[in-house]
């Protein structure tokens, strides 16, 4: 990082690398299925959302899969790990592939950026599902990492029946 007079900091655009490492570490974080440091990975902000149309614009007036903040996923993380769960007798297990990993915007007074990647996630319960679509994270600078703003996950299939997704990709 440089420093510019009046502590305005300026970030150097991270490298596809970086951020890759980071989407690579998010995945793998929910493939151990190891949600209180996923969770870690958002912002006080942070939302996540799944929409239920191809191209929906916003999640507060159309109905979506998934719209979390951050307290819906502590809640969320806390009902999966109940002893009581019906997810207690069968986990969830799942497999992420990312890849086609790009920067589409980056504001160097900020350091804030917006990644968008593809992804495969095969999630076993007592069926295995496949899920494939793309992701683009909204993250921004915390001084010394990235943190997620928002993560908007569209389906390729979003708007075709699913039985309960309980689970986030």
């Amino acid at each position: 990082m440089r420093r510019r007079s009046r502590n305005m900091t300026i970030r150097n655009c991270p490298d596809v690398s970086e951020l890759t490492s980071f989407l690579y570490h998010e995945a793998d974080l929910l493939d151990q299925t190891n949600l209180r440091e996923w969770i870690d990975l958002y912002s006080e902000e942070g939302t996540y959302w799944m929409p239920v149309t191809v191209d929906q614009a916003d999640p507060l007036n159309h109905i979506s899969i998934f719209y979390d903040d951050k307290a819906m996923m502590k809640i969320r993380m806390h009902n999966l790990g109940h002893a009581r769960a019906p997810s207690k007798e069968n986990p969830v297990r799942s497999s992420h592939i990312i890849g086609n990993v790009r920067l589409v915007d980056f504001d160097k007074k900020t350091g804030n950026c917006v990644v968008k990647s593809n992804f495969q996630a095969v999630v076993y319960q007592t069926s295995q599902t496949l899920f494939a679509g793309s992701c683009t994270h909204d993250l921004v600078w915390a001084g010394d990492k990235y943190l997620i703003r928002q993560k908007r996950v569209d389906l390729i299939n979003c708007d075709a029946s699913h039985s309960t997704i309980i689970n986030y990709i």
